[in-house]
């Protein structure tokens, strides 16, 4: 049937709504991590360690706890609620909504736990790539826009239409 669509169920999430959603969770993260940065800082500059690996120490504590912080929530979010706060603001949700929790943290370990790894030189850019390759396949998969953390929980992003 011409113009019926190739998928059952909700229909998928635009590529711009789950970035949007993930901007929206990364400006709360990104204040904690600024925070947190400030607060490691005054405590090795403190101790006398501000200068320990040219004084990148407070910056790779920092990320490794704010994007450890951001992948649990990310984790313990999607398995309560099926969304996280950003997804609930743009009205996208994980589809189905009832995975065991260890289902959802293969998801989370593949995105977003790699966030962690963006406070360590060299490390970071291999992370970063990760990252931008896991948005490239999202865009690339057509229609439902599925990206390797959505196929190894078996989860879609769509619109929540309630």
């Amino acid at each position: 049937m011409a113009g019926t669509a190739p998928w059952s169920g909700p229909q998928p999430a635009e590529w711009w709504e789950r970035l949007a959603a993930r901007l929206i969770e990364a400006l709360v993260f990104g204040v904690f991590y600024y925070i947190l940065f400030i607060a490691l800082w005054g405590f090795f500059r403190t101790v006398g360690m501000a200068e320990v690996f040219g004084g990148r120490l407070p910056g790779v504590f920092a990320w490794l706890a704010a994007g450890l912080a951001y992948a649990g929530y990310d984790w313990w979010a999607h398995s309560r609620h099926g969304r996280t706060f950003g997804k609930a603001i743009m009205r996208i949700r994980l589809a189905p909504g009832d995975h065991p929790p260890r289902v959802l943290l293969k998801r989370t370990l593949v995105y977003p736990a790699p966030v962690m790894l963006m406070g360590i030189p060299v490390v970071n850019l291999l992370a970063g790539m990760l990252l931008f390759g896991v948005g490239l396949l999202i865009l690339m998969d057509k229609p439902l826009e599925r990206g390797p953390h959505d196929r190894l929980g078996g989860t879609r992003v769509v619109k929540d239409l309630r």
